[in-house]
């Protein structure tokens, strides 16, 4: 694909670019940035490309959105974990907190961090000083122990 061929694609393809980004975040200042960072790639890779390339991109663009969403951290505001009145959830949560307390301190340190902070397992590992694979070893542990206790308890 030729200069001019790029940049006359690169032209038609981009609102449906910036659409695809917007579905999936909410900021239109972040999506025209992913939809930058994909026009670069592919005017990286111009020589490969073929016409017509809305599929290629549309799916480019899909894949970096879902990258950033997934290095997101996970946030839950307290108001949504707790209502003014009590429900089933708020009762199930109280339980698996009182479960979750009376594990090991370093168990209940990577469920904190992992659950409720949103950390990724290599984070974690070098909080803690310790490796990824003993971090999910000790987390799978801890919600294996929940899982028997809260089974049993109910």
């Amino acid at each position: 694909m030729t200069e001019n061929e790029f940049k006359t694609e690169a032209k038609r393809i981009r609102q449906l670019m910036i659409n695809t980004a917007r579905q999936y975040l909410s900021d239109f200042d972040e999506a025209e940035d992913i939809v930058q960072d994909i026009l670069l790639k592919l005017w990286q890779m111009r020589d490969e490309l073929r016409f017509p390339l809305n599929s290629f991109a549309s799916v480019l663009v899909r894949n970096h959105c879902v990258d950033i969403l997934r290095r997101r951290p996970v946030t839950i505001s307290v108001s949504d974990v707790f209502y003014d009145e009590p429900s089933v959830e708020d009762e199930r949560l109280e339980h698996i907190l009182s479960i979750m307390n009376t594990l090991p301190t370093m168990q209940q340190t990577i469920l904190r961090l992992r659950h409720m902070e949103g950390m990724e397992m290599q984070q974690i590992a070098e909080l803690i000083g310790s490796n990824e694979v003993a971090v999910r070893k000790a987390l799978s542990r801890a919600r294996k122990a929940i899982k028997a206790q809260y089974l049993n308890r109910k």
